[in-house]
This record gives C-alpha cells, structure tokens and sequence, in this order.
C-alpha cells in the first residue's frame, strides 16, 4: 500500500529541510576539511536532493488532484531515490567505506523510474 500524500508531503517537507542543513554544513563546516572534488560530491548531492523534493511534491499535487496511484508510486520513489542518490553522495564524500559507492547507481535507477512513472500518470490524467 502506498503512502498517503499527507505523509509524502511531510516526508518532502523533512527531506527539504534536510537538504538545507547539508548545504549550509557543505558550505560551512566542511569547505575546509574536505578536498575540492569531496565538495564537489556533497554539492551534487545536495542539488539532486532539492530538484527531486520539488518533483515529489509536484506529484504529490497531481496525485491528490486526481487521486492517482501512479503518481503517488512516483512521489514515493522520488523521495526513496533522493534517500538512496544524495545520501551515498553525502557518504562518498567524507570518510566511509567506498563501498557505499555502489548504492549510488540504485538511487538513480529509483529517480529514473519515479520521472517515468509520473510521466505515465499525467499520460492517464
């Protein structure tokens, strides 16, 4: 059963707030304990994590408008991408096992199959 899209509002709305902490502790208390290609990675991640909580709350919207499955699957899915994507990039960026790299790949797949899927469901609004 999916989400309901209080609770996917709610979870955007944290994630966003979430997202301003990361830049802000990227932008201050990181700038001079990390190299510039680790910042560069902290950046992506918080950039990617800003887009797609602006895309989960569009989907959200079309959800509720029309009381859509599709597009509160594709809301969920942006939001398990963002935790995946940008929560790697956060890890690769500082001291982690490397290992962590490989859940890179996986947040991606989740934030390609969230577009498609909202792509399907404004095809059946």
């Amino acid at each position: 059963m999916l989400p309901t899209s209080i609770r996917l509002r709610q979870a955007a709305a944290l994630i966003g707030a979430v997202g301003v902490i990361a830049g802000a502790f990227g932008a201050h208390a990181l700038r001079d304990s990390l190299e510039p290609a680790q910042l560069a990675i902290w950046q992506t991640a918080v950039s990617y994590l800003f887009w797609h909580v602006l895309a989960a709350l569009f989907a959200v919207r079309a959800a509720r408008a029309v009381d859509d499955g599709p597009a509160r699957a594709a809301a969920s899915l942006f939001l398990l991408g963002i935790v995946i994507f940008s929560g790697s990039l956060f890890a690769l960026a500082l001291p982690v096992p490397r290992l962590i790299g490989m859940l890179t790949p996986v947040g991606g797949v989740c934030l390609i199959a969230a577009w498609l899927v909202l792509a399907w469901s404004e095809t059946r609004a």
